[in-house]
């Protein structure tokens, strides 16, 4: 019942969030120490999926079955697995598929994007387009193909696309 609870929270704060800024930009927040970060022009490929998920939040690649493939290969060329484990349900790092997140913002996508392009205090470097070395990291388009594969190993139907969340949660 706790574990329903924040994720609620989370994801009432991300609803407002979102809805007050409905026309602009989403505003991206380091989970390192809660500012704000742009994404340099190189970390983008100008995708409809980027464009999207830029202006709204919204992961469109979750549910789109050769873009989570793509993030799989992805999530084990970046050696994600290492740390999150083969199904990202955790190993020496934190499990990444829920119900509970050791960040709570990652019920979202953009909290999760937020997360791994930044990196956290507790380890994990950033794995965002010019966060560790000006020429390389993950673009914008590769991370949304992770996070939406990483959505396909959670049991309990986080989709991380917050509408979807806000009707699930609110049924039960």
């Amino acid at each position: 019942m706790l574990n329903k609870k924040i994720i609620l929270s989370s994801l009432l704060i991300a609803m407002i969030s979102v809805a007050g800024i409905a026309s602009a930009k989403v505003k991206l927040i380091k989970t390192t120490d809660g500012t704000e970060f742009t994404i340099p022009k190189e970390g983008l490929k100008g995708t409809p999926a980027e464009e999207e998920f830029l202006k709204t939040g919204k992961n469109i690649y979750v549910g789109d079955a050769e873009a989570e493939k793509r993030g799989k290969k992805r999530f084990g060329y970046w050696s994600c697995t290492q740390c999150h484990g083969p199904t990202a349900k955790g190993q020496v790092g934190p499990g990444l598929v829920g119900p509970t997140f050791k960040y709570p913002k990652d019920i979202t996508n953009q909290g999760m994007f937020e997360t791994i392009w930044w990196g956290t205090n507790g380890g994990m470097g950033g794995k965002g387009f010019g966060v560790m070395a000006a020429d390389d990291g993950l673009s914008v388009d590769e991370l949304l193909k992770i996070i939406a594969w990483v959505r396909t190993q959670g049991s309990q139907g986080v989709t991380g696309n917050e509408e979807d969340q806000m009707k699930k949660f609110l049924k039960n």
